[in-house]
């Protein structure tokens, strides 16, 4: 059963006989009948614009007796159909609802469904039903006659569809990148706290950088969100590789064959950006300002205990002769010891690593420090290259490992609970 009924009015003109908009009248409230008993949001899209002298359902909202019958529905009307559409989805996303039945004309099933493809994901269940208005008597007309969409016309769709994310506001403020000054200019590197980007979904919002089928915020969302990153920190967006998240300690050459799954990334390639995803888990950012070479690496609990950092390491030195006292290493926001906890038995991996990981691991769930455990972790590697004074005040925000007796100055005031993106580029010089 649907939970929420879209009614698509948009490609429909009336022209200004009564017996016309008496049509729709019947017709909506027959659609009205059948399903308000048990969808919790019926909608009507349809187009703002008035053309030719007819005019949009919108136009008659005030008059013909609509507005009393139009207390049923909501109405969202828009120039476009992009701008439409995403309106609309915030609404079902407030709400809450995946199953979503669309009635439309039998000529526009296919062009609406092109702009759903792009707005959408795996996340939601569409159904289409036919919008029979009473054609053959021509009391509504279709305002253009739309059969399968042309390249072009799909091309023109996705132009209309980033057209619009282009034009809305960011959220939660400004887009921020947190700098390290250990790093070298000859990378382009930082780390991205929640701010500047357009996803509205409170888990997400909303400069999240990372799409999926599973997520409620669609492709052309993130990409929107990775080319305002990109003109922020000047690096290529075309360029772009993520690591594929498995939780272990793989690490994918840049060059040699990609794994189907990785936690760290090294390259010596120019102009290439890397990312690792963090909120939890830690994103590590690796420099060798001497080998110009670079890596970083998504540091989780089951990571961070299989040694994902050190193995990140390990291969720039087997791939690029890098030297261990060369290399910088910086870890970005993440989780403190003050809100992650695991189950005892996890918990209990972490203490024997060093006691000082863990707190009250007597309780069901002990609280874990695993940027703690990290340090000790590529201490017990290499204990002359993790100075003490490297670590912050504050050791739930980032340190750095290795060489220059220097403090890591910039704090990330979000973080714990944020979504966070590395991101270190290899460029020209």
């Amino acid at each position: 059963m649907a939970e929420a009924v879209l009614v698509d009015l948009f490609g429909l003109k009336l022209n200004s006989q009564k017996i016309c908009h008496q049509t729709l009248l019947k017709t909506l409230n027959g659609i009205h009948g059948h399903h308000a008993p048990k969808a919790k949001f019926l909608c009507i899209m349809c187009c703002s614009n008035e053309r030719d002298g007819e005019h949009d359902l919108c136009d008659w909202e005030t008059g013909n007796g609509f507005s009393l019958f139009m207390r049923d529905f909501e109405t969202v009307s828009n120039p476009s159909m992009a701008a439409t559409l995403y309106a609309i989805k915030q609404k079902i996303d407030e709400k809450n609802l995946s199953h979503i039945k669309v009635i439309v004309p039998e000529h526009r099933k296919t062009f609406v469904k092109a702009f759903i493809d792009q707005l959408f994901t795996g996340v939601y269940d569409f159904e289409f039903e036919d919008l029979q208005v009473a054609w053959r008597e021509s009391l509504l007309k279709p305002a253009t006659e739309i059969n399968e969409p042309t390249t072009h016309q799909l091309e023109e769709i996705q132009n209309e569809i980033e057209t619009y994310l282009r034009s809305l506001p960011a959220l939660k403020g400004a887009l921020t990148i947190i700098r390290s000054p250990l790093i070298p200019d000859l990378f382009i590197h930082g780390f991205t706290t929640r701010t500047g980007g357009i996803s509205y979904i409170p888990t997400l919002s909303s400069l999240n950088l990372f799409s999926s089928s599973k997520r409620r915020d669609p492709k052309v969302v993130v990409q929107e969100n990775l080319r305002r990153l990109a003109n922020a920190a000047g690096f290529n967006a075309e360029k772009f590789y993520r690591i594929k998240t498995d939780h272990a300690n793989d690490v994918w050459v840049m060059g040699k064959k990609e794994p189907e799954s990785y936690d760290g990334i090294v390259t010596n390639q120019r102009g290439v950006t890397i990312t690792a995803l963090g909120a939890d888990c830690i994103p590590i950012v690796f420099a060798d300002p001497v080998k110009t070479a670079c890596g970083v690496a998504h540091s989780g609990w089951k990571g961070t205990l299989l040694g994902v950092a050190m193995a990140t390491v390990n291969a720039m030195i087997a791939e690029y002769g890098c030297n261990l006292e060369d290399i910088i290493v910086v870890l970005g926001p993440s989780v403190g010891p003050c809100c992650f906890t695991l189950p005892r038995e996890s918990a209990t991996s972490f203490h024997n690593l060093h006691p000082s990981c863990v707190r009250q691991l007597d309780s069901l769930n002990p609280y874990v420090d695993i940027r703690k455990a990290t340090r000790f972790l590529t201490g017990s590697l290499h204990r002359c290259f993790v100075h003490p004074s490297t670590l912050l005040a504050k050791e739930s925000f980032s340190f750095l490992i290795r060489i220059k007796p220097r403090r890591l100055q910039k704090e990330n005031s979000s973080l714990g609970y944020t979504f966070t993106t590395t991101h270190s580029q290899m460029i020209l010089v």
